[in-house]
């Protein structure tokens, strides 16, 4: 652990506070342009100072993460959730969502019929 206003490298800390599980998975994220810092795409060796909004995209959703303490190492828990507040909105009710459908795995390629119903469920006229 260093000293809790000293600068580190974007991934080092979400490796220490668990939002990736290997450093290097961090590190890809950042290549991929999945973590931004205030707004701006984020290279792995830039460096996170307390009061820096960092957001990450997981699985297709963001994460919006203030930065409050800066660590290197990892560590427990509770004591992760100290240096990172999470001000990351709720998800939407499953309600709210759109249903997609689902296809049996191995079921094969989609019959004439079925394919018409995709379309019209996707909102495509059949004379496209």
């Amino acid at each position: 652990m260093t000293d809790a206003a000293s600068p580190v490298r974007v991934d080092s800390w979400l490796w220490a506070v668990r939002v990736y599980k290997t450093r290097s998975a961090a590190t890809t994220a950042c290549r991929a342009g999945h973590v931004r810092i205030g707004g701006d795409r984020a290279k792995a060796a830039q460096l996170v100072r307390p009061g820096d909004e960092v957001r990450v995209r997981i699985a297709g959703f963001d994460r919006i993460l203030v930065v409050r303490q800066t660590i290197v190492k990892r560590v427990s828990a509770p004591l992760a959730a100290l240096a990172a507040e999470d001000k990351t909105p709720p998800p939407p009710p499953r309600e709210l969502t759109a249903f997609v459908p689902v296809r049996d795995r191995g079921a094969g390629r989609p019959t004439k019929r079925e394919r018409r119903d995709i379309d019209r469920l996707r909102g495509r006229s059949s004379d496209d």
